[in-house]
């Protein structure tokens, strides 16, 4: 799962970066130059591909690594 989410933040963020930047980092997705369009499209494609929905009123530190999304998908 990680790893289709690392593709998912390369993508969100047009290339930028790339999913093995995205798996190695050990700083939020924020430092690594993820902006908030970025994280907008992110949230977007993981809502479409996991049929999920991310409340953006709560707590979404989750989306600060592919770590903690994942965590949270798994959790659902």
């Amino acid at each position: 799962m990680k790893e289709r989410l690392a593709e998912l933040v390369s993508e969100s963020c047009d290339g930028q970066l790339t999913p093995a930047e995205v798996l190695a980092a050990s700083v939020p997705l924020s430092y690594l130059g993820v902006t908030s369009l970025a994280q907008m499209r992110l949230i977007d494609a993981v809502e479409r591909e996991y049929e999920v929905e991310i409340d953006l009123g709560g707590d979404v530190s989750f989306l600060d690594s592919v770590g903690g999304l994942a965590d949270w998908l798994a959790a659902r």
